[in-house]
């Protein structure tokens, strides 16, 4: 059984139907997948840090029939037990493993008071316990994708507003622009505003406010090289990937931010072609606005045509970059000019 809309994951982890006896959360973000997983813990059992009633075991733990003695043992303190297992590899065998034993609980041939929950990074379609959890009818398989901006926002006024804090609609919009991908490392960011902030005191934040609790982030270095790369600036672009890397993010993260600078022009041209005005096209791509002029201007410019074009030498670029031993910032620096270069012979 599988759950992967976020209104549907919400309702499960607030409180699993009784024939539900296993869920795996899985996904690269290990901090999404770890605060969903200790989310449902605190739910399935009062004390989820007590071992009488709780038994952890990682992925190097589950051989020799480990994993189905705990499966099929009664807590010694009365109600339901859970066992919990962490993924910490990618590890064939213990993949098999947990799988079989996945099977079994489902089909209620161990202990069926027990709560089966694992945590495991992102399984590919050939993992046989991917494949075990979404077949069994008893076990609840949620896939952590990505946060959605919107979702990253929802959480930061969340977070603040549990601090009696908060950010304008600016602030926040340029906040979650900054912010990691990985939750767990996110989280640490919020509660860091909010301490900045002042819990308690009731203080909303503008654009302006947070300049100095911002600073000058890498990744807001490689994002400026990318617009100006697209908008036919190469100096300007070169020097927002020097600077880049003096901060520490070098060649494969420059060629990222290219490629989702232009998956952000293609969403705004397809937008714009289905109807919308460059502007509402712009804003529901999650253009920041202070960018949004620089955006109009290059949309304006550029085309599907154009882009697409451009989009096997990002894919080019990136590829090489992961090579052992290529020289990353040339490569970065190279896909640059050429961006600029086919920027400026469209007028820009």
């Amino acid at each position: 059984m599988i759950i992967s809309k976020r209104p549907d994951v919400e309702r499960f982890l607030k409180g699993p139907d009784a024939g539900v006896r296993a869920a795996l959360i899985y996904g690269r973000d290990r901090g999404g997948v770890r605060e969903r997983a200790d989310r449902l813990a605190g739910v399935v059992t009062a004390n989820p840090d007590d071992p009488f009633d709780t038994a952890m075991l990682n992925d190097d733990e589950l051989g020799d029939g480990r994993l189905e003695g705990e499966l099929a043992a009664i807590s010694m303190m009365g109600g339901r037990r859970l066992v919990r297992v962490r993924f910490t590899g990618e590890k064939a065998a213990p993949d098999k493993t947990a799988a079989e034993a996945l099977s079994a609980h489902a089909e209620g041939k161990l202990n069926p008071d027990a709560f089966l929950l694992i945590e495991a990074g992102a399984l590919g379609r050939d993992s046989a316990l991917r494949k075990a959890a979404e077949k069994a009818a008893a076990c609840a398989t949620i896939p952590c994708y990505d946060d959605e901006p919107g979702d990253v926002a929802r959480l930061v006024r969340e977070s603040l507003a549990a601090d009696k804090v908060g950010l304008d609609s600016q602030a926040l919009e340029l906040f979650v622009s900054r912010l990691p991908r990985e939750r767990g490392v996110a989280r640490q960011e919020m509660e860091r505003l909010a301490l900045w902030l002042g819990p308690g005191s009731g203080r909303i934040a503008t654009p302006a406010d947070l300049a100095d609790f911002l600073g000058v982030e890498p990744e807001a270095s490689l994002s400026d090289a990318a617009t100006d790369a697209f908008g036919g600036k190469l100096a300007a672009a070169q020097a927002g990937l020097r600077r880049a890397a003096a901060e520490g993010e070098g060649g494969p993260a420059a060629v990222r931010a290219m490629g989702m600078h232009l998956a952000r022009l293609r969403r705004i041209l397809t937008l714009a072609g289905n109807g919308a005005s460059l502007a509402e096209a712009a804003k529901a791509s999650g253009v920041f606005w202070k960018n949004e002029r620089e955006m109009l201007r290059q949309a304006r410019a550029w085309t599907l045509e154009h882009l697409l074009a451009l989009h096997p030498e990002v894919l080019a670029a990136d590829m090489a970059c992961k090579t052992a031993g290529a020289p990353d910032d040339l490569l970065a620096e190279r896909l640059a000019l050429t961006i600029a270069g086919r920027a400026r012979r469209l007028g820009l």
